[in-house]
């Protein structure tokens, strides 16, 4: 082996891929570092979503289902009516009573 066969430049096709594979490389890293920087962020905040202390229900109703929006929430009872809720208040805003189909 002499000293010509180790200076021999490889072709321009070969040294153009071997560089779009290091740099794919390095766009696949980063991304998914991106991925995973943007999961801790999203999941280490408190989202939960705030509930009341507590929910003074009519005499005799008993609770079966909870749901909220972003300034009420609802109580579906087993006497089949929904009692809506003011959330600031707690006060009561709507009744609406479920009719049962035949």
């Amino acid at each position: 082996m002499d000293q010509n066969d180790s200076q021999i430049e490889e072709p321009a096709n070969l040294r153009f891929l071997r560089r779009l594979v290091t740099i794919l490389t390095a766009t696949m890293i980063l991304g998914l570092l991106a991925i995973f920087a943007v999961l801790v962020m999203r999941f280490s905040t408190d989202s939960r979503p705030a509930l009341p202390d507590s929910i003074a229900l009519p005499d005799g109703t008993k609770a079966t289902a909870f749901t909220q929006a972003g300034d009420w929430y609802a109580i579906v009872t087993a006497q089949d009516t929904i009692l809506i809720y003011d959330r600031t208040t707690g006060d009561l805003r709507q009744t609406v009573r479920i009719e049962s189909r035949p």
